[in-house]
């Protein structure tokens, strides 16, 4: 088949959800492979990466992390795998294997500036989950702002997901005790098993804030931030004085088109984060490329070389696929990193 009978299948944004998003918010449209002017690269998507931090880019206003957000009729956003199939720029040749961001889409242009040369990757999509931003979000914010000591309790929720398994995973090798909360028996189980939890938690059960005081009968001294809503709820009471709390996410409210129903709760968690003297910091991890990313890569191979740390890819094919495993990430139904394998080139 010549080049000019290949199309580039892309997933955009077909409206705006207001709540969680249906497949009626996608549509794949297919249109010309585009063609590298002078300096740019043509990049063919082997894996694309699905991420919660995708849903806040499809409202109108964009999130704090971003100039703006996706556009209606434009390409979904995300980080992928490619391959370079046509160069016109001197820093990549055909047949590189590099990480980029081009999006939901087989094709893409990109002058280089976003790209990073991954040479001979065994497991090349390990590059968008344990050896990319999932598992840089959990160093750095587990070790910079969580700084976990040996014998402290640690908590994490989504404690299979992508950021989650990492977070639980290192707090054991600095020596912590590690509670995950996760969504269905099956889930602890993993994380208990496979990647080493001490506890794990199935946050669908009742009473949750009980089961998790019981699992933590010294209370907590960090706990890693992604969910919010019921679990947050339930971890609040449980601070020790200076527990440290890394904020990179809250996925339960990412669906939300109202304001949350029940009481405030924000005076009964000010007065324990004063009068505890917790330390929570948010943090957005695109600012820390410049000063963390060799550091966080060193440890990470090192870990991943030596069996120390795992991580489960939860792989779905086709970029067709994409809408629905995206929603089904949404609702917890994903085990590890989720990722598209869009072709095999």
């Amino acid at each position: 088949m010549s080049q000019s009978d290949v199309r580039n299948r892309r997933v955009v944004l077909a409206a705006r959800p207001r709540g969680l998003p249906t497949s009626t918010h996608f549509r794949i449209e297919k249109t010309a492979v585009p063609t590298p002017g002078e300096g740019q690269v043509l990049l063919r998507t082997l894996y694309l990466s699905l991420d919660p931090y995708m849903r806040p880019m499809m409202n109108e206003i964009p999130p704090a992390y971003a100039d703006a957000s996706v556009a209606v009729g434009a390409p979904m956003v995300g980080g992928t795998v490619n391959r370079v199939v046509a160069s016109r720029n001197p820093s990549f040749r055909v047949g590189d294997l590099v990480l980029g961001n081009a999006g939901w889409q087989d094709y893409a242009l990109s002058d280089g500036q976003d790209l990073v040369a991954l040479g001979d990757m065994k497991q090349p999509s390990l590059a968008l989950g344990v050896l990319g931003m999932p598992g840089f979000t959990a160093h750095v914010g587990l070790l910079d702002i969580g700084e976990p000591k040996a014998g402290e309790t640690v908590v994490v929720a989504a404690a299979t997901g992508a950021v989650g398994a990492v977070v639980g995973q290192v707090a054991k090798l600095k020596g912590a005790r590690v509670v995950g909360i996760a969504g269905g028996e099956d889930k602890c189980r993993y994380a208990v098993e496979v990647l080493g939890f001490d506890v794990c938690l199935d946050r669908r059960e009742p009473r949750l804030a009980e089961r998790l005081a019981a699992a933590c009968p010294r209370g907590i001294d960090v706990y890693f931030e992604n969910v919010g809503g019921e679990v947050f709820e339930a971890v609040v009471p449980l601070l020790n004085h200076h527990a440290r709390v890394p904020l990179c996410g809250t996925i339960a409210s990412y669906n939300e088109d109202a304001p949350p129903s029940g009481p405030n709760l924000l005076p009964k968690v000010m007065s324990v984060f004063q009068t505890k003297r917790v330390r929570a910091q948010g943090f957005i991890i695109l600012d820390h490329y410049g000063a963390r990313y060799d550091a966080f890569r060193r440890d990470m191979d090192a870990w991943v070389a030596e069996g120390r740390v795992k991580l489960l890819e939860d792989t779905v094919d086709g970029l067709e696929n994409a809408p629905g495993a995206f929603i089904g990430m949404l609702q917890g139904k994903n085990v590890g990193k989720l990722v598209v394998r869009v072709s095999e080139g």
